[in-house]
């Protein structure tokens, strides 16, 4: 699998396709590329170069301990991979903290948008409480490391009804979360607390964007999702029925087909 030096770190990634449509794959917190696969077998056998990298720290890509992982540098790091690649433009799909690095790139690097699939996340900043938890967490996973950041967050990725059906879902995204480097999660939490305010931007995104939601999601409100949704004559919404957080996963077939419908628009 490939690695590149880039911004100082060994960035890895995955990619299957080929051609000139190229879809960049962004992946949540604290989790790795493998949330994507369903994704890029998907759109690889369609005509689609799907190109998942593990975020700085995640999976099998390097990080500077020392370093603050913001969600600009996330960005900066994704547009050198496309670079190290010969990409100028590509489609920017992010889920949740992947989101969050989908908007820095784009304000960072707009002349290599082609458009933006914002996938179960938000454009508000973390309010005080939310902020105060995050350093509360990285306290805690230095104490306890990443089976913490589990056991706080996988009850609430998925809907409830499948949390108390109970999947293998839940049990495959926990183990990634496991497998994530504490130090990785602790030099990310600062920077999500401290992510700037994106409402203001978004009538402003001159590329088209998809906002696709988990109907139930327990983390972020699928009502935010429509303001985001709304806030841009150029944006589109589709709520994922029955789905939570990890709307990519827990309904897999009804996700492709609403990213593969907006992108025949763009």
């Amino acid at each position: 699998m490939p690695k590149a030096k880039i911004n100082n770190i060994e960035l890895f990634w995955v990619e299957a396709g080929s051609g000139d449509n190229v879809l960049l794959l962004l992946h949540g917190f604290p989790l790795d590329h493998t949330m994507w696969l369903n994704q890029v077998e998907y759109f690889a056998g369609r005509g689609w170069r799907v190109i998942a990298p593990d975020h700085r720290g995640y999976g099998q890509s390097t990080h500077n301990p020392q370093e603050v992982t913001t969600v600009d540098l996330m960005a900066q790091d994704a547009a050198g991979l496309l670079d190290h690649l010969g990409i100028a433009r590509a489609v920017i799909v992010g889920l949740s903290m992947g989101g969050y690095v989908t908007f820095a790139f784009n304000r960072q690097f707009p002349e290599k948008v082609r458009a933006l699939v914002l996938a179960d996340t938000k454009a508000e900043p973390d309010p005080p409480q939310a902020r105060e938890n995050r350093y509360k967490l990285r306290e805690t996973i230095r104490q306890q490391g990443s089976t913490a950041a589990r056991d706080g967050m996988l009850p609430v990725m998925f809907s409830p009804e499948l949390h108390k059906q109970g999947s293998p879902m839940i049990d495959d995204l926990g183990a990634i979360m496991l497998r994530t480097k504490p130090e990785a999660i602790m030099a990310t939490l600062p920077g999500l607390a401290e992510r700037p305010d994106v409402v203001p931007e978004l009538p402003g995104i001159k590329a088209p964007y998809l906002v696709i939601h988990g109907e139930k999601d327990q983390l972020m409100p699928v009502a935010n999702a429509r303001l985001m949704a709304e806030a841009n004559a150029r944006a589109k919404f589709v709520e994922v029925p029955g789905a939570g957080h990890m709307a990519n996963i827990e309904d897999a077939e009804f996700f492709n087909r609403a990213v593969e419908d907006f992108l025949k628009g763009v």
